[in-house]
């Protein structure tokens, strides 16, 4: 059963929660200021959710590139994709095959597909039990580089974890929120025209035995972990997505809806 929506508007964010956006404030005055030399865009705090269930990763990676191009035309205003995948090795533009640990036969008996995406960084994991958001946003109308839209995105983890109790952080060079010397969150993204794709996959209740059969993001050994294994007992990703969106709300400062059906429509109309 599909989870009661609302609409999540921007929250006030606690002092604790302000810390996690102090390190990146030098950074945008900077840009703010070579901002106001060019041409003014008029902020959109509208932003769409979709919950789509479980999708297959290239149906999920099509309909993020025809949102994409719609955001580009400004047809539609920013857009969150919330999704579990069925098991698949996800592989990078530049690297990550070489980081799959097990043979092909391993792969066919549990089921794991492998697809060569384009988004940045190595290989990872993607399958029930992990909450996957795919946030496709105009950066420039939230005057946001990269690399501050990138810390945006692990604040948000960092403050959905904190609404449960769990201390995440960052790790220097490793995007992606950690707990406990355990990684719990990646993070993968693509910038095209100034619009975002790809985005982040918290493990909630995932399978972590099938990160064992790859070197997740370039890191060895057993270095991932998930919500349920912090808390100690078993929780759905489908559970998380109301906080979720509460925290994505609060850290970008954006009015969130529900409204599948768009997505759905776009769906169709990629399978016909």
């Amino acid at each position: 059963m599909r989870p009661q929506w609302r609409s999540w508007k921007a929250q006030s964010i606690s002092e604790e929660h302000k810390a996690l956006l102090m390190d990146i404030s030098t950074e945008k005055k900077a840009r703010d200021s070579r901002a106001a030399k060019e041409v003014h865009l008029t902020p959109d705090t509208r932003c769409r959710a979709s919950y789509l269930g479980v999708m297959a990763y290239e149906h999920a990676l099509k309909l993020q590139e025809t949102l994409l191009l719609a955001r580009a035309e400004g047809t539609v205003p920013d857009v969150l994709l919330l999704l579990q995948h069925p098991p698949v090795f996800t592989v990078g533009r530049f690297r990550g095959e070489e980081d799959i640990v097990v043979p092909t036969e391993i792969l066919t008996r549990e089921g794991i597909a492998v697809f060569h995406t384009n988004r940045g960084g190595g290989v990872t994991y993607h399958g029930p039990g992990q909450l996957v958001c795919y946030p496709v946003l105009r950066l420039k109308e939230h005057s946001l580089g990269v690399r501050e839209y990138i810390w945006k995105l692990e604040a948000v983890i960092i403050q959905l974890l904190f609404a449960l109790g769990i201390r995440g952080y960052r790790v220097v060079d490793y995007p992606g929120v950690w707990v406990d010397g355990g990684k719990i969150c990646s993070v993968g993204i693509r910038v095209s025209r100034g619009i975002t794709s790809h985005g982040f996959a918290l493990n909630v209740n995932t399978d972590l035995r099938h990160f064992e059969y790859i070197n997740p993001c370039g890191l060895s050994g057993n270095v991932m972990t998930s919500v349920s294994k912090v808390l100690g007992y078993p929780m759905e990703a489908e559970a998380l997505i109301g906080p979720l969106l509460d925290s994505f709300s609060a850290i970008f400062g954006l009015e969130i809806e529900q409204g599948d059906s768009g997505c759905l429509a776009m769906l169709d109309g990629l399978s016909g």
